[in-house]
């Protein structure tokens, strides 16, 4: 899954599309670099950032799509937003696409995954899982688990929620690891996200042998490298 922000404050620079050119170039080289999903978000949920309202999101994800869905119709497109109503209007103008929810959800996303039947990333940073999961969740065919990296309080936290990863096989759901150049990468080495990218495919490949099924990333090409030799070192005959 490669992330692609059209927000003028994401914490990472290398993330952001400011106009129909740059979104253009990000998603045919994001394809042809591997990725399988193109994720879209127009609210930044980085610490510490001003929220932007519900208009203003809709305002930087619609042309966005539009233009995604003109220029590479062939791709698997993924939005992400914890507003409801924003994926709505989004599947209502755009047609299917996965909802990828940092907020873990609410009632009326969850209706509205059931409505329309599309693949939900449910954000598993709450207490609860379990409850959510059985009683809220159970329903909805397409789910994907993220463990929440970056949403469970700092560092130390992040690192235990990764020791933890294997846990989320239980589930039976793809698990979806999005980590790539955080906090919980550059802190602990003194870096910042934008020497982060080595040490982002350390902590990929490690996911990898834990149960993670989709990375969600800013650097396609490079996590397409260590998800071939992942799978050139497990699936030896």
């Amino acid at each position: 899954m490669a992330i692609g922000n059209v927000t003028p404050d994401s914490f990472y620079a290398g993330s952001r599309l400011a106009d129909e050119t740059q979104i253009t170039a990000w998603a045919r080289q994001a394809l042809s670099d591997g990725a399988d999903l193109l994720d879209i978000g127009g609210c930044s949920t980085r610490p510490n950032a001003p929220l932007a309202t519900a208009e203003e999101e809709w305002q930087r994800v619609e042309p966005a799509l539009d233009i995604l869905r003109r220029e590479v119709p062939e791709a698997q497109l993924s939005l992400d937003t914890f507003r409801p109503e924003i994926a709505r209007r989004a599947l209502q103008q755009f047609g299917p696409m996965t909802i990828n929810d940092v907020s873990g959800g609410c009632e009326q996303m969850y209706a509205l995954i059931r409505e329309w039947q599309v693949p939900y990333v449910f954000t598993c940073c709450q207490t609860g899982v379990n409850e959510t999961l059985t009683r809220q969740l159970r329903d909805i065919h397409e789910l994907i688990l993220d463990p929440g990296f970056g949403f469970l309080g700092g560092v130390a936290q992040d690192y235990e929620r990764l020791r933890q990863l294997d846990e989320f096989r239980q589930y039976g759901r793809p698990i979806l690891v999005g980590l790539s150049r955080k906090s919980m990468i550059y802190r602990p080495l003194g870096l910042t996200p934008e020497t982060s990218l080595i040490p982002t495919q350390a902590l990929h490949l490690y996911a990898l042998e834990h149960g993670a099924t989709i990375l969600r990333v800013h650097d396609v090409k490079e996590a397409a490298q260590t998800v071939t030799l992942y799978e050139r070192l497990t699936n030896y005959q």
